[in-house]
């Protein structure tokens, strides 16, 4: 019996000790819980869970205190050398407060939450799979402090703090998405990334320029796709899963797999999803403004308005997406991490919404107006090195491809002329993180970037009668643009309770442009715009106790002009036509923040966050003159002659609160709310409401879990904005809004009421099902020119192989 007792004992030391692994799931269900970080501050090691709920913890072998954290959970320290009291495995139990979460977003690196002095937001890949919704667009509304536009169904441009846009910043896998043709008018390019291939997300609120460069004003959104996972035996680690889902309001097919291998030193990642969307229906009770009575048809060589045999379709916005990314990584020894990812996301063409309801003469202005696919492709390689050197204990270095391709086609009601103008971008960058610990309580954090962008721009006339194309007008100029930036950011800890974050970046800017005057007649044929900006931040984070965080930060951030606010000619509105103006600077935004966040006793967990922007020197689409002219024909019709101008300054300020309360073990209440308000200087020294301050809007959620089932209540909800604190630029656009009692456009208030429910009915097998928008709402959220969809039930199934 002793010799039993012996040989099990060496083989559970073994499985422990010899391979060094341990399990990580879930208290209540014994689920296997991936992306678990697993951190020791001495040595300072690191590790995260796999899709198994499985890590490698050989590093750890000197550390006493090992730290579990995943969000949703409450965070557990584990002795080491108790592990193999447990064969290895950790049980952690559920939490929806968390202050100690893992972040990257604030410094490019792994933090804690509580030491970052600005608010971020984390997007959990469990979140998503519960609310399943169909866009990255969308997703970001799991936050609950993101708001969505959507100019058409193939759309989604998110607002955050006042701010949108060519204001904020994409980060997909650490490498910037932002092209020089973001323009300031709404954008989609969000809906290029696969909800099923996003590991996380995490906003961040407020200036990132620091570490993001320029545009990082309103905020940052850092999306982190799924990363290959090594075997932790010397077998093959084979990992994979597939879904599939269905939706009514729009008729969607979607269906994805990926697939994972790995071994010890080397495991690659496949993803592929498709999705098929019908034209999107709009819900039953709401403003008859909305309905879509007609739409227009071509029949025998003209355009014919048609009837709308159901006027809450809305005809035409579907489409189609496929989206594919393939991923290699190889670690030659433990200190090194080398990674190749291939992104590629196509949509089929998609029209652009709002334009099909404009009217000139009471018939449709435009017999067609679409997007051509939408095209991205990245080629990203990522080296990381842990070192214990003089320069760093840890070092990234990003060098990425992307090609961007967008079209615009266009062509008014019963006329022949149809012009078509294609944008590609060649983006290239190169990153260098650094992570150096200069004592117990010091660490730096610093790098560099290098972005180039090479932006070819064409146009075509086609007369459609005659099938004969000529070469028109293209929408930018053939151009570059180029970035610099270097920056240093220092955490230094006074105490376990007090620590201070202050940061600098310095960044060079530059703008090639060549303009063909064949079509207008600009006094210049080539331009060149150089120049820098110093941005930097200063904040604390004090922790009374394990239950406070209270932080203050205060931080600069800048926008250096584009291709796009410097060389674009297209129409902002009936009657109006912007032109280039190559004598613009960056401007640049200040800012203050204070945080506060509470956790009463183990079931209550408050957060409470204000702000203040100041935008000064703002580009801004003001009247302007063309050879002395304030008005030039464009498109067959006279229009008054703009420019995007250094010409105004602005204010937005606002209020975020979140609630989360734990009613009873399973049962959880939450709530978000949001207020914002901003204020734009105008051309005649008068103020107007900030087109890209939404309303206030919010969350509130009910959900429960118990074993294998997940269930969740939650509303949607937005306040209305009268037409006299409508945007100026918004009250021109009375087909987009609602009509109130004197005749004004306006938007409503609303609210959906939705549900959503996840069973795990085995290991492998997984049924999701969900009633949005259960009362049928009638809505268009603020400033979209698309309604939002009506009664939605959808039904997914995902396998796990």
């Amino acid at each position: 019996m002793k010799i039993l007792f012996s040989c099990l004992f060496i083989c559970i030391n073994v499985m422990i000790y010899g391979q060094a692994l341990v399990k990580v799931m879930d208290g209540e269900s014994k689920e296997p819980l991936e992306m678990v970080s697993i951190t020791c501050e001495k040595p300072d090691v690191f590790a995260v869970s796999n899709s198994n709920g499985e890590a490698d913890i050989e590093a750890f072998s000197n550390c006493n205190k090992m730290v579990f954290r995943v969000l949703g959970y409450k965070t557990k320290i584990v002795d080491y050398d108790l592990l193999k009291e447990t064969s290895g495995k950790v049980y952690l139990d559920r939490n929806p407060f968390n202050l100690d979460e893992v972040v990257v977003a604030g410094s490019r690196n792994d933090q804690l939450s509580y030491e970052i002095p600005i608010k971020i937001k984390s997007i959990s890949k469990a979140q998503v799979s519960l609310y399943n919704f169909q866009t990255a667009a969308d997703l970001l509304t799991v936050s609950g402090s993101v708001f969505i536009q959507k100019s058409q169904q193939g759309g989604g441009s998110p607002m955050i703090r006042g701010f949108s846009t060519n204001r904020l910043l994409y980060s997909v896998d650490g490498v910037r998405m932002n092209t020089a043709i973001f323009r300031a008018g709404n954008i989609q390019n969000v809906i290029s990334l696969d909800p099923f291939a996003i590991e996380k997300t995490e906003v961040l609120f407020g200036p990132g320029s620091v570490m993001y460069g320029s545009d990082a004003i309103g905020g940052v959104m850092s999306f982190q796709t799924l990363k290959p996972q090594y075997s932790l035996n010397d077998n093959c680690f084979v990992k994979g899963s597939a879904a599939v889902r269905y939706s009514t309001a729009n008729n969607e097919k979607t269906a994805h797999f990926d697939v994972n291998a790995g071994w010890k030193k080397f495991a690659l990642l496949t993803s592929f999803s498709s999705n098929d969307y019908g034209d999107l229906k709009m819900g039953s009770n709401g403003p008859e403004e909305y309905l879509r009575p007609f739409y227009v048809q071509r029949i025998d060589s003209a355009d014919v308005v048609a009837t709308n045999s159901d006027p809450r379709i809305q005809t035409p916005s579907g489409y189609t997406q496929v989206n594919m990314m393939q991923k290699l990584r190889f670690s030659p020894s433990d200190k090194w991490d080398l990674q190749y990812a291939f992104h590629y996301s196509e949509t089929s063409d998609y029209s652009r919404y709002d334009r099909h309801i404009r009217y000139k003469n009471g018939l449709p202005r435009y017999g067609e107006w679409y997007y051509g696919p939408q095209k991205w492709m990245m080629n990203n390689i990522s080296v990381t090195n842990y070192s214990s050197n003089l320069f760093y204990q840890k070092m990234t270095m990003r060098i990425a491809q992307q090609s961007f391709e967008e079209s615009r086609i266009s062509r008014d009601f019963n006329k022949n002329d149809r012009e078509t103008r294609v944008e590609k971008v060649e983006a290239y960058s190169a990153n260098l993180d650094f992570l150096k610990y200069i004592s117990e309580k010091n660490k730096l954090f610093y790098g560099a970037e290098f972005v180039f962008n090479d932006v070819a721009s064409t146009g075509i006339d086609e007369d459609i009668s005659t099938g004969v194309s000529v070469t028109g007008a293209s929408r930018y100029p053939q151009s570059t643009w180029q970035s610099f930036g270097i920056y240093l950011s220092d955490q230094h800890n006074f105490s376990e309770k007090f620590n201070t974050v202050v940061s600098v970046r310095y960044s060079a800017f530059g703008i090639v442009a060549d303009f063909d005057t064949t079509f207008y007649p600009f006094p210049f044929t080539h331009t060149e715009i150089s120049n820098s900006a110093i941005t930097g931040s200063i904040g604390f984070v004090y922790r009374p106790n394990d239950k406070w965080v209270i932080s203050a930060n205060g931080a600069t951030a800048f926008r250096s002009p584009n291709i796009d606010d410097m060389g674009k000619v297209f129409d902002s509105e009936p009657g109006s036509v912007v032109i280039p103006n190559p004598n613009l600077d960056a401007e640049y935004a200040y800012n203050a923040d204070l945080g506060i966040a509470k956790v009463f006793g183990d079931f209550l967990e408050i957060e409470l966050a204000g702000y203040y922007t100041i935008l000064q020197n703002a580009m801004v689409r003001r009247d302007y003159t063309l050879n002395g002219l304030d008005s030039i024909m464009y498109d067959g019709e006279l229009s008054q002659v703009q420019a995007v101008q250094n010409a105004a300054v602005a204010n937005v300020y606002g209020l975020q609160a979140d609630l989360e309360m734990e009613l009873t073990k399973g049962l959880e209440l939450g709530a978000n709310i949001n207020w914002q308000k901003g204020e734009e200087e105008l051309d005649d020294g008068t103020n107007s409401a900030s087109r890209h301050a939404a309303p206030l809007f919010g969350r509130a959620k009910l959900s429960y879990r118990t074993g294998k089932l997940s269930m969740m209540f939650y509303a949607l909800y937005s306040a209305e904005v009268l037409y006299e604190n409508l945007p100026e630029e918004e009250k021109a656009k009375d087909y987009m809004y609602a009509i109130d009692d004197d005749g004004n456009p306006y938007s409503p208030s609303w609210y959906t009421v939705n549900f959503k429910a996840q069973y795990q009915l085995n290991e492998n097998i997984s049924f999701g099902a969900g009633l949005e928008n259960i009362t049928d709402i009638r809505y268009r959220p603020y400033s979209s020119g698309i309604v939002a969809p009506g009664r939605n039930l959808v039904f997914s199934l995902k396998a796990n192989f």
